[in-house]
């Protein structure tokens, strides 16, 4: 029989990931989290574990082969809660969960939000239940996804309006919009030689990346969008890929949207945009 401290130091060193101990520490905190109930302060506090020794081992070999420890799991952890995750939806981040935290601020009443490629739904459902009587709707070109974003909603107690949608097609039944919100596609396929391969060989490439020569497609459609759906005085907010922050800043500005400004990440990488219709 061993202890929690040493069943999580154990683990620690059979991971062979080329990552930082950190990052290692994070994903075997997340494992015994889901499998054993219990957070760092109990794992730290040399609780007893009668677990057989091998229990682990398919847990291990899983993300030894880059697999995230999300999918593996299947959940995530966003904005405080837990949202299923699967293959056919990103994983959440923690610079997503600024990007719902600068939408939380502005600090509407009631509402009427729309989230642009909605995945898990894990903004519109975070908006959803972090701003009193909002009215949120969900688009998403992938079934799949969905699926996963309506599971969510309900495991977590949300109302929230789901569509199979594309933003790069005309929408004419979304309008009167106080606020558009959206992580969209952003990496151009040239980055695609310095990602980790849990995340190039595992997250949806859908929602993921975007041509060389196109790196603002998704901007564009959603900014044009805005112009058709957002009130007179109503905000968008976009993730954005750090390396487009001014041309992105341009974008909306050429198209008359006002107050345009570029929000940075907790590393002050450029990471967001907020702008006024």
């Amino acid at each position: 029989m061993t202890n929690s401290k040493e069943l999580f130091h154990d683990l620690v060193s059979k991971v062979v990931l080329p990552e930082s101990k950190e990052e290692i520490y994070s994903i075997i905190y997340l494992l015994l989290e889901n499998q054993l109930g219990w957070d760092r302060k109990n794992i730290m506090s040399e609780k007893k574990v009668d677990l057989s020794p091998t229990y682990f081992d398919p847990f291990i070999n899983r993300i030894n082969k880059h697999e995230p420890v999300q999918y593996i799991l299947g959940e995530a952890d966003f904005y405080g809660r837990k949202f299923i995750v699967n293959p056919s939806v990103l994983i959440p981040r923690p610079e997503t969960e600024l990007l719902v935290r600068q939408v939380v601020d502005v600090g509407l009443r009631s509402p009427k939000i729309l989230d642009v490629g909605t995945g898990s739904g894990c903004i519109a459902i975070t908006l959803a239940l972090e701003i009193p009587n909002s009215k949120v709707v969900g688009i998403d070109i992938s079934e799949d996804s969905l699926k996963v974003a309506g599971v969510n909603a309900v495991r977590n107690n949300a109302i929230v309006d789901f569509k199979l949608k594309s933003i790069l097609q005309s929408i004419s039944d979304i309008n009167d919009l106080n606020i558009i919100v959206s992580n969209p596609p952003y990496i151009t396929e040239g980055e695609k030689l310095t990602m980790k391969k849990n995340v190039l060989d595992h997250e949806p490439a859908l929602a993921l990346f975007v041509p060389n020569n196109d790196p603002l497609l998704f901007y564009k459609a959603i900014a044009r969008q805005g112009l058709v759906s957002l009130k007179q005085g109503g905000l968008l907010f976009v993730e954005i890929n750090e390396m487009f922050g001014s041309e992105t800043v341009n974008l909306l500005s050429a198209l008359g949207y006002h107050s345009v400004e570029v929000i940075k990440d907790m590393a002050g990488k450029d990471r967001m945009v907020k702008a006024i219709r």
